[in-house]
């Protein structure tokens, strides 16, 4: 079969991409990481008005209710950019807990907003899904939320959080709940912001009208996919500007690009790069096409991604010699955003032992 992207999701890469060279150069990136602010509102804005906040939203919730695959083609585009923005949680996995376990007042109180750009949401998922962390670990007890969880996605600013409980429930928490605690956690990758969470009998409405578990592990296939495709775009990136690079730096009165010790270095990350693109893609089309296989291969691709643009990062920083390491070229930004990725919400060899126990390989644990 012939597997391709459609006219519309052509036309709207090509509308990210040109938004986003406005929105988020390198000027705005650097800002952004030395301390401009908790969240780059005036890029949230710009994405806003291009629909992005409500690109996995209902159409009667004020959404466009398009599929994971056209939330992936974004979420490349996003890494290509190093944007700093808040997505993945306000724009897809909010709005997929909220689907897909939430009550019908818990979407018409808060899918209009998200889509609309005038709420963010958070996701705390972590330990749910990459195994408990010392100190961590969310319990619900009466309507109450106890613990903390780290690695908070989109938590900074955010007006509400979906968090995952120590029994595969999920719970949605104002951001204003009493008890409730937020802290900026620093990380290799100043692009983005994470944060812990501190519950202290906090109050939270558990999302209980769907199958909550059901809706954890899809929220889980759709972070590794979101991540797979951040990822792609970043490390794309990193090898577009290697090969500019080896085309203009001349040394021994040569271009760069014309020793053969380069060429093999460009084409290596060329040839590694360039399948990984139809396993994103593909891994985003069967989340909502193929649920049978969505989960192994939403692993294939997280897992595979995260050994392919480390790969890609280092190799790209060795073509640009000393110059890739300064933080005047900015190629570091990638780099950084790379490393996040591959770790979170668990490193390639935690991602595989989960496909090995999702075919049985493995025992569960």
């Amino acid at each position: 079969m012939d597997f391709a992207l459609s006219q519309d999701q052509r036309l709207m890469q090509a509308s990210l991409e040109a938004a986003l060279a406005r929105l988020s150069p390198l000027e705005r990136v650097r800002a952004f990481a030395d301390g401009d602010g908790a969240v780059a509102r005036d890029v949230w804005a710009g994405l806003t008005k291009l629909g992005v906040a409500g690109i996995m939203i209902p159409q009667e919730h004020g959404g466009l209710g398009l599929t994971l695959l056209d939330a992936a083609l974004a979420a490349e585009a996003f890494g290509r950019h190093v944007a700093p923005t808040p997505f993945m949680g306000a724009a897809v996995l909010a709005p997929l807990a909220l689907m897909g376990a939430g009550s019908r007042e818990q979407r018409a109180a808060w899918l209009p907003r998200l889509a609309a750009g005038e709420a963010l949401a958070g996701v705390a998922i972590g330990e749910a899904v990459s195994g408990a962390r010392d100190g961590a670990g969310v319990t619900a007890r009466g309507g109450r939320l106890h613990g903390a969880s780290l690695f908070v996605i989109d938590a900074a600013e955010a007006n509400m959080f979906i968090v995952a409980d120590t029994a595969g429930g999920l719970n949605l928490v104002a951001a204003d709940a009493p008890g409730l605690t937020r802290t900026a956690l620093t990380t290799i990758d100043r692009s983005r912001q994470l944060s812990e969470l501190r519950f202290e009998a906090t109050p939270a409405e558990p999302l209980a009208d769907g199958d909550a578990k059901a809706t954890l592990i899809r929220l889980r296939d759709a972070t590794w996919i979101l991540f797979a495709a951040d990822m792609l775009g970043a490390s794309g990136a990193m090898l577009d500007k290697a090969v500019a690079y080896a085309q203009e730096r001349r040394q021994f009165g040569r271009l760069i690009g014309s020793f053969q010790a380069i060429k093999h270095l460009c084409a290596e990350m060329a040839a590694e790069l360039e399948p990984c693109r139809a396993l994103v893609w593909y891994a985003a089309h069967a989340f909502d096409a193929s649920p049978g296989e969505a989960s192994l291969m939403a692993a294939h691709a997280k897992a595979h991604l995260s050994e392919v643009s480390r790969f890609v990062a280092r190799t790209a920083t060795e073509v640009h010699g000393g110059v890739g390491f300064t933080d005047l070229l900015g190629l570091h930004y990638w780099f950084k955003r790379v490393g996040l990725d591959r770790q979170m919400l668990g490193g390639p060899e935690r991602v595989r032992h989960l496909a090995a126990v999702m075919q049985g390989l493995a025992p569960a644990e």
